[in-house]
């Protein structure tokens, strides 16, 4: 009885670094800057041209400060991190079952944030907002959004309209922020 508590102990534990790595990541990414190399960045080589010539061709994907995509990227990381730790908890032969089902359960909400926070994006991105992006958890939801303009009380509504009606969060948990 003891290991199935340990068990669970250890799937709460990870289940809460991750979450703490996610707002951690969110919140401090704007302090991480290194001017010199931008994510994304390609430089065609060996096409008939002078190594000078080359450079002079090179494609930013990503921009330097761009928030939105660091969000995405660390979200995704803390996700992938956390998925693999419950897979290998889910085949761990000398695991019980009940730690079994709780691996696949987590496995499931995980699944769920994914695809709601997405399909936020996408509506909200679709109202005419340049981008955002999602952070869901057990108890609140974040929206981060770029609004030129800043944000209206009409705009707050609006989005937190759209997280309603994709998902079972209240109005009081939903928080909507303005990217700076």
């Amino acid at each position: 009885m003891k290991t199935i508590w340990k068990k669970r102990a250890v799937i709460a534990s990870v289940l809460l670094l991750v979450c703490a790595a996610v707002y951690l990541n969110w919140r401090y990414s704007g302090q991480v800057a290194d001017s010199s190399k931008v994510l994304g960045e390609s430089t065609l080589v060996n096409a008939g041209q002078t190594p000078s010539e080359a450079e002079d061709i090179s494609t930013p994907v990503v921009e330097e400060n761009d928030y939105f995509a660091t969000a995405r990227l660390s979200r995704k990381q803390a996700r992938d991190s956390a998925i693999s730790m419950l897979q290998t908890a889910e085949v761990d032969e000398n695991a019980d079952e009940d730690t079994l089902n709780e691996a696949s359960k987590t496995l499931q909400v995980l699944a769920a944030y994914t695809v709601a926070e997405s399909q936020i994006e996408s509506l909200v991105t679709a109202k005419g907002y340049p981008d955002c992006v999602t952070f869901m958890g057990e108890e609140s939801v974040s929206v981060v959004v770029s609004a030129p303009e800043g944000l209206t009380a009409t705009d707050v509504a609006r989005i937190k309209d759209i997280v309603v009606s994709e998902t079972d969060y209240t109005p009081e948990q939903i928080k909507i922020l303005e990217a700076n």
